[in-house]
């Protein structure tokens, strides 16, 4: 609720820059404002980013990518919903919209218990950890980052 109040004032407080005319000399600001509209469906989103990024992990992966996923919301005013669709952060989301990434999860066989973990209190297989990727690549950002923790297909740091 707090984190929803935080992004509301930002918000305004831009709305009032743009006004006065004092928006220009802001550079660089956070990148919140295309979650904003997501509410009802918010379980709905991370499950289905759990089912596309690892459905196929089982219900232990899928709960690391969660434990991912409310680690990144812990640390920002962003809701789990909309760390999920964060530009460029989860490539299930790159190029889909938020229905079509929602109905191709719904016909997974593990959408049920994606939904369950999607509501559950966090786990911590993964202690802490705030990346992930999956073990057939090596990003340049993991290589600032330390091993948390490998399951199934993928390795978690922070």
């Amino acid at each position: 609720m707090l984190k929803r109040i935080f992004a509301i004032l930002v918000l305004r407080l831009l709305l009032l820059l743009c006004i006065f005319g004092l928006a220009s000399s802001l550079r660089a600001l956070p990148d919140i404002t295309p979650q904003i509209t997501i509410r009802s469906n918010d379980i709905q989103v991370v499950a289905a980013t759990l089912i596309l990024e690892a459905g196929g992990e089982g219900a232990k992966g899928m709960e690391a990518v969660r434990e991912v996923i409310a680690n990144r919301s812990r640390g920002s005013v962003l809701t789990e919903a909309e760390v999920c669709l964060k530009r460029l952060q989860f490539s299930c989301w790159n190029g889909r919209t938020v229905s079509s990434g929602i109905e191709k999860a719904k016909a997974h066989k593990r959408w049920a218990l994606a939904l369950a973990i999607a509501k559950a209190e966090t786990t911590n297989h993964t202690n802490g950890a705030t990346h992930y990727h999956t073990n057939k690549v090596s990003p340049s950002w993991s290589k600032k980052l330390a091993i948390t923790a490998k399951i199934g297909n993928h390795i978690f740091l922070k």
